[in-house]
């Protein structure tokens, strides 16, 4: 058999333990174990009188028995003076059964307002005052056990019971939520409804029937749930007899009764009526996320309903284009304007884990430094503001889902280094969408310009879980595919541990989810705790491979493409882990606690430094050209770093001979035929004016 429940070292507290269920409550964790604290007040069934003698007694039976418990007579409302006789007899609380309970029974149009008050105070109010007296102290010992008791009344309702049913309600609500915000310290709370013969119960049930529903049916569930192996937590059960029944809540599919741009009637309700009371197929909501996922499910397949105008995109109601997904490809954003100045940039670079601790950090933190510069992938954070107000609900013809949203792979590249400050306008368009079956790609292109001049470019690839199977295409050539990593040990590892501030630092530059600060919005995610934002590990990486292969030279910086594979905790140490292929770095990052794979099929590509121009040999001899460019190497091995900072641009040249390529230079195009910004290659005039008549 099983090992017995025992509660050894445990501190137990009863509400109403005078008699009835709080007795035998207080008895049964007392025999295998526990000290307890007997509450009572010891008023009659309406709430009136008090006296010491109800918990004297169950006392003076545990202490008979060998058992510890001290008593406490004050009322539920006073619940620190019952939790500090607790404190001060064993020194700790570890379980709150809150079972104390009086009855005004009234028909609803007789409750007088001292009826209802009385109810409220002692039941809902009296449960909420104990418990959280305790609360501090459970969390503070990562463990505790609650108990809150409703009843069938509070459930279903009962006639001369509108007060004590609507209590008995609120405390099923306070405990599904106090379920949410104690799981992260090991707090469990459920509630139960218990039929039992007691005071409250004699006048109403029939005679014989207290025997066969005795409270010690009923204690076994409340010792279990209150035990530490037991991992029910926000439960509902009635309980009676010797028998136990679990509730949950079910709800229909429901009906959408209107239709976008179009008004709700309450003839369209009534024409659905059935549909909504329909409970074949029903579903079973357990947590606030199934409701608020059901409502904005339900917002999506309205906005791509077909009926009415969009109010999105009037344009698209009379082009004729075809609804759907392929509706979506080319909707533009609204374009928007971003400044930012040089504190934003080094509170991003704080964000991403630059240190002093670090002498080349330093560069990125501090203003005056000469070298001061914006890291590469602080672009990122200008370009994530075109999706983040909810612009992704308003794309034409998409069914998207808010709450089935991820982010799951990214790439920016840079067409010159990031200003220190500046103010960036940003242009965003729906570059594609993918079938993906088990759900949707869409491919967002920011493209962010200083006036006219374009300087960087980020590529968002949003997964939207659950909306695939449309028919539509696997792949797109504007997609920024991710690249495998080489089969071989890493030749290089840079690692950083994140502080447990990393995600409450991170979101300073800009990502205001909750998900990355508040515990019970990351639960109402799935999450036991906040998680690190996946461009902040993003961040993370890119600066290992910078500081690894580019000695932190930002001029260095092309371009970078990651796919987000897993969350990561604030706390944990991030692995970057790097293979060198010419100008492209191949990385991936991990958890080095869990070996968890975060960042996958990673790259970064650099520019060549200038000490290794990429020359093609040209077919059919030397060319007299090449005398010029071998003096430019040269001339770049005095002057090259501060030319570097003066052109701030990439040039390639190509060297035709016969009508075909002969050579190729880095940097250069040859006197044939030059592409781009030909005003840009002035500024190399102090390499090339010596040497012009060559």
């Amino acid at each position: 058999m099983a090992s017995p429940l025992n509660f050894d070292g445990r501190v137990v507290l009863v509400t109403g333990a005078g008699g009835g269920l709080g007795r035998t409550y207080a008895l049964a964790f007392a025999e295998r174990g526990a000290s307890v604290v007997v509450n009572d007040l010891g008023g009659d069934v309406k709430g009136i009188g008090k006296g010491s003698l109800a918990a004297d007694k169950v006392v003076e039976e545990i202490r008979r028995k060998g058992g510890k418990a001290v008593a406490n007579y004050d009322s539920v409302e006073a619940g620190e003076k019952i939790v500090k006789t607790a404190l001060d007899a064993f020194g700790r609380i570890d379980v709150v059964v809150n079972n104390a309970g009086i009855l005004r029974d009234r028909s609803f149009g007789r409750i007088s307002d001292e009826d209802w008050d009385m109810i409220q105070t002692v039941h809902l109010r009296g449960s909420f005052m104990v418990t959280r007296a305790a609360w501090n102290h459970m969390k503070k010992q990562n463990f505790g056990r609650i108990i809150m008791t409703s009843s069938a009344s509070g459930i279903y309702g009962n006639f001369g019971q509108a007060n004590y049913s609507s209590a008995k309600l609120g405390l099923l609500g306070l405990s599904n939520t106090l379920a949410v915000e104690g799981e992260r310290n090991n707090i469990h709370c459920n509630t139960v409804a218990p039929t039992a013969g007691s005071r409250m119960t004699q006048n109403f049930l029939p005679e014989g029937f207290s025997e066969a529903l005795k409270p010690d049916y009923v204690a076994p569930l409340v010792l279990w749930l209150c035990h530490e192996s037991c991992e029910e937590n926000g439960s509902l059960f009635e309980v009676g007899a010797g028998w136990i029944g679990k509730l949950r809540w079910e709800r229909t599919l429901g009906a959408i009764v209107r239709q976008k741009n179009q008004p709700m009637t309450p003839e369209a309700v009534r024409a659905n009526w059935e549909k909504i009371c329909d409970f074949d197929n029903a579903t079973k909501p357990q947590r606030i996320q199934d409701s608020v996922g059901a409502v904005i499910e339900a917002l999506s397949k309205i906005d791509s309903s077909n009926g009415g105008i969009s109010a999105n995109n009037l344009s698209h109601a009379t082009s004729g284009a075809t609804s759907g997904p392929v509706e979506a490809i080319g909707h533009k954003f609204p374009p928007f304007s971003c400044s930012y100045t040089e504190m934003d940039t080094i509170m991003y670079a704080l964000g991403v884990g630059a240190s002093v601790k670090e002498p080349k950090d330093l560069k990125f933190i501090y203003e005056g430094n000469s070298d001061f510069s914006c890291l590469p992938t602080f672009g990122v954070t200008l370009a994530q503001k075109s999706i983040m107000g909810g612009e992704l609900a308003a794309i034409p013809g998409l069914p998207v889902n808010l709450a089935k949203v991820l982010h799951g792979e990214h790439y920016l590249e840079l067409y010159k280094p990031l200003p220190k400050a500046g103010n960036l306008k940003c242009e965003t368009a729906v570059a594609d969408v993918l079938d993906k079956g088990s759900g949707l790609v869409i491919l967002i292109d920011v493209y962010s310009y200083s006036g006219e001049e374009l300087i960087c470019y980020n590529q968002f690839s949003i997964f939207v879980t659950g909306s695939g199977g449309f028919g539509g295409k696997r792949t797109s050539d504007k997609d920024k595919v991710a690249v495998a990593i080489p089969n071989r040990p890493p030749d290089a590892v840079l690692s950083d541990i994140t502080s447990l501030n990393q995600a409450a630092l991170y979101r300073l530059s800009g990502d205001w989810n909750p998900l990355h600060i508040d515990s019970d919005f990351a639960r109402l995610a799935g999450f036991d705790r906040p998680i690190l934002h996946g461009l902040c590990t993003f961040g993370f990486s890119a600066r290992h491979v910078l500081q690894q292969y580019a000695d932190n030279d930002v001029l260095r910086f092309k371009a970078i493409k990651v796919r987000f594979a897993k969350p990561v905790y604030p706390g944990q140490t991030l692995r970057t882990e790097m293979w060198k292929e010419g100008n492209r770095i191949h990385f991936q990052t991990k958890v080095q606690e869990t070996g968890d794979t975060v960042i996958s099929n990673a790259y970064v590509d650099l520019v060549p430094t200038s000490d290794s121009l990429a020359k093609t040999p040209p077919e059919g001899g030397e060319l007299q050209s090449n005398l010029v460019f071998e003096e430019i190497g040269c001339r770049l091995q005095n002057i090259g770093r501060e030319m570097v900072k003066k052109v701030n641009a990439v040039f390639e040249w190509h060297i035709t001979k016969g009508g075909k390529i002969a050579a190729k230079w880095a940097f250069f195009s040859g006197r044939l035929k030059a592409r781009g910004n030909l005003l840009l290659s002035q500024k190399l005039q102090m390499i090339l004016k010596d040497y012009a008549k060559l």
